[in-house]
């Protein structure tokens, strides 16, 4: 799963409305609690385009493959407690939360953290999927190169820009 730029907002928007319609938490002010909500969002895309960064520098380092980027990736993630792919979802889960307990804008939290956990794991599981469904598209147009290529590689990428183009996710 992948969080996009572009799916920031509306993200933030889904998990304060599912939060606060119930009325499960309790905020002072319901703009700073939506900004805090995307500052999570938004240092995961931060920490992880840093990552990813370091890991290329890796690859380049070593002179390694592109194909080895996301076991780098991975292995520094792992060494900096971060999360990545589907465990993103549990990391930026458990970040908010711990954010709703210190935030000065929250006033009162009514339900307990796994009702918390669960809305707020949902709600991003459901916006996050598009990575999922953008990759099946572009694996249908790639049927005729074999995985793990150069060529397939290189026409994945292609392929995934003008996907994510078509979709509004770049």
């Amino acid at each position: 799963m992948r969080l996009y730029a572009n799916k920031v907002s509306t993200i933030r928007d889904a998990i304060a409305r599912a939060l606060l319609d119930p009325g499960d938490i309790e905020v002072s002010n319901r703009e700073e609690f939506k900004a805090d909500i995307e500052s999570v969002l938004k240092e995961y895309r931060r920490k992880d385009r840093e990552i990813t960064e370091a890991a290329k520098d890796i690859l380049e380092q070593r002179g390694l493959p592109y194909s080895e980027l996301f076991r780098t990736k991975r292995q520094l993630a792992e060494a900096d407690d971060f999360a990545l792919g589907d465990d993103s979802v549990q990391w930026i889960t458990n970040q908010m939360l711990e954010l709703f307990m210190q935030s000065q804008h929250v006033d009162e939290i009514y339900v307990d953290d796994s009702a918390l956990r669960r809305k707020i794991r949902d709600t991003l599981r459901r916006h996050m999927q598009a990575d999922e469904d953008v990759d099946r598209e572009v694996r249908l147009h790639l049927k005729h190169l074999s995985d793990n290529t150069e060529a397939f590689e290189i026409e994945y990428q292609k392929q995934l820009d003008m996907v994510k183009r078509k979709h509004g996710l770049e």
